[in-house]
């Protein structure tokens, strides 16, 4: 199983790296999001061979989850927990798994929001493997776990998306039983990043910081044998996450 993370940047601006993405990797899952489009402005026909749910309403944020057709025969059940705002996420359940695509907030404009929307992540989780769930959780969290994942060029305390508290609830998440597949595949990689500020050649230079993330529950990170960044895909300052999984369970 394939599952796939991307912030696209805008839909619409990226339809035809998406469409040209899609057909190559052929995930089994995909995770967009920032799709900076209502859910009927969404290019006919991005969907064809997918069950879907575009959960966005205005040309800010929104998140989409695609489950390939021909993987998940049963049709997903498709919904949103209460904590939901601003079209943030998005889950699917099939059978005993359940996927999310999730866009946290930036915290620019409201830190405290940020936190409270990590936060409300944790209970969630956790409620979901108490009734024997498996869980995976894909986006753009917009933090970065550790020092590790942030070029020196780029590293400042006080920097939104570096800050401790942020870290400290990212970690407070893991601890509910999900593991970060990216680091725990590639625990030593100093040059592990998913986005590029758009100017001074950062991206050419790989200077970066890593803010998308595919987090499973134990059972099935166990099964996880890869989870490259795809740094050279896309004009998106962030680039697709894509995890392969054994499969099937």
């Amino acid at each position: 199983m394939k599952v796939a993370t991307w912030n696209v940047n805008g839909v619409r601006a990226r339809e035809g790296q998406v469409r040209e993405w899609l057909a190559r990797e052929r995930p089994d899952v995909v995770c967009l999001q920032e799709l900076k489009a209502a859910a009927d402005q969404v290019p006919v026909g991005l969907d064809d061979e997918y069950w879907s749910c575009w959960h966005a309403a205005t040309s800010y944020s929104g998140v989409g989850l695609l489950l390939r057709r021909d993987a998940f025969p049963e049709t997903p059940a498709f919904g949103h927990p209460p904590f939901d705002f601003e079209h943030r996420i998005v889950t699917a359940r099939v059978g005993d798994l359940l996927v999310a695509s999730v866009y946290v907030p930036n915290g620019g404009k409201d830190f405290a929001a940020k936190l409270r929307f990590l936060e409300a992540l944790e209970p969630w989780v956790t409620e979901s493997r108490a009734v024997g769930l498996d869980v995976v959780l894909c986006g753009d969290l917009n933090v970065t776990r550790a020092e590790i994942d942030v070029h020196p060029k780029e590293r400042k305390a006080d920097a939104i998306g570096q800050r401790p508290e942020e870290r400290e609830r990212l970690e407070r998440l893991l601890a509910r039983g999900l593991t970060d597949l990216g680091r725990a595949l590639d625990p030593a990689n100093e040059g592990l990043f998913t986005w590029w500020a758009p100017w001074r050649n950062h991206r050419p230079r790989n200077i970066g910081w890593r803010l998308d993330y595919v987090l499973a529950s134990e059972p099935l990170a166990r099964r996880a044998v890869a989870c490259p960044v795809q740094a050279g895909v896309g004009t998106s300052d962030h680039a697709p996450v894509v995890a392969t999984f054994e499969w099937p369970r």
